[in-house]
């Protein structure tokens, strides 16, 4: 589950991370009001669930009552990324005297949280890391241990920082790894991470994302989630049980078991592809969740393709056979099909398939092969 901005502020606040206030609002009259609370300067942000908001024209310095209304009435309703903008954020604009970037995330070819930090704050971490790779530093932290003070120090020390700020640094770098592990995230970011003038260390930003499995063990931040903030896919997938993200291609794809789903959709894209978004339904998908994720995917209008591939263990082939053939008939789908099918019940599954008329492959190479060239 991602986190707004001033949710996750919130939870900095919750461990001693120092941000920069601010209160939400949700029409020009309401920023100018809390424009007027706070004091001027004010930075006006549009709180969506995705990135380049400043880039889109979602993030706004106003300096009076009159300029935070108009900036406001501005940002309210802009489309970024395919988002709508329903909230602002407006807080008092912090002085920088410099900018860092402070982020932790699970390293999962490790199996271990690792801590990244950069001086080169303010940008995408992701483009720092590509120009100037020598700006990234990081270590991993043992997950029954927490972060040694050594590795803050030999981190900070490799960074550059001064010495009269390291104390400060180590302070939140802690912080931080409480925040993360206490609301068991699998991302938390601060970004731009702001020394003022007066050498304080200010969270002007934050970026959550929660594990949805620890929502039940987390009380109130279930109640959280942003619903408005899904597509129509992700919130009907996450109704039903299943593990559904949305991507910007025009092939659908389906698999069971999230490792097949991957390897399918880096397939699919190496072959020239453009995959439109990961759907596993699971172990033993019965009929009836092929045809939901079938409804799932086909209701995306960039969908242009279907690609299903089950390696049928626990899942049986011909349950997944006779839910494809019930949700083709129900949808009336007249989109380029191709189905690998093999594992239990493969013999039975494919016979349904090709009394309707549906001929499946048995390798997921020539699938994925088949559904990029019909498609194109």
């Amino acid at each position: 589950m991602k986190l707004q901005e001033y949710q996750g502020k919130e939870l900095f606040k919750r461990v001693g991370i120092a941000v920069n206030e601010g209160r939400v609002a949700t029409s020009p009259e309401e920023a100018e009001a809390i424009a007027r609370a706070l004091g001027f300067p004010v930075v006006i942000k549009a709180q969506v669930l995705v990135g380049g908001r400043g880039k889109a024209g979602g993030v706004k310095l106003a300096a009076s009552p009159e300029e935070t209304r108009a900036q406001a009435a501005r940002i309210l309703g802009m489309v970024i990324k395919g988002e709508r903008v329903e909230k602002l954020l407006v807080a008092r604009a912090a002085e920088i005297a410099q900018e860092f970037y402070l982020g932790i995330t699970l390293d999962r070819a490790k199996r271990m949280p690792v801590m990244i930090f950069s001086p080169a704050g303010g940008m995408e971490i992701e483009e720092v890391a590509k120009a100037r790779p020598e700006a990234i530093f990081r270590f991993h932290v043992h997950p029954l241990e927490g972060p040694h003070p050594y590795q803050i120090r030999n981190l900070l020390l490799r960074a550059g920082i001064d010495k009269g700020l390291q104390s400060q640094f180590a302070s939140l770098f802690n912080k931080l790894y409480q925040a993360f592990t206490q609301y068991q995230a699998n991302l938390v970011e601060i970004n731009p991470l702001a020394l003022t003038p007066a050498g304080e260390l200010v969270a002007v930003d934050a970026k959550f994302i929660i594990d949805d499995d620890a929502l039940p063990r987390l009380g109130e931040l279930a109640s959280w989630r942003d619903a408005g903030s899904e597509s129509p896919q992700e919130r009907a997938a996450r109704e039903a049980g299943l593990n559904y993200v949305k991507l910007d291609g025009n092939i659908g794809i389906i698999g069971n078991g999230a490792g097949l789903v991957m390897a399918t959709l880096d397939l699919v894209a190496a072959l020239g592809g453009k995959p439109a978004n990961f759907l596993d339904i699971g172990g033993g998908a019965r009929a009836a969740q092929i045809e939901k994720a079938l409804e799932i995917v086909l209701s995306d209008p960039q969908v242009e393709g279907l690609f299903l591939n089950i390696f049928g263990g626990i899942t049986r082939c011909d349950e997944v056979a006779r839910g494809l053939v019930e949700a083709w008939k129900k949808l009336q789908a007249k989109l380029p099909l191709v189905v690998r099918l093999t594992g239990t019940n493969e013999e039975e599954g494919r016979a349904i398939l090709e009394a309707q008329g549906i001929s499946p492959v048995r390798e997921m190479e020539e699938g994925a092969r088949r559904i990029v060239e019909l498609v194109r």
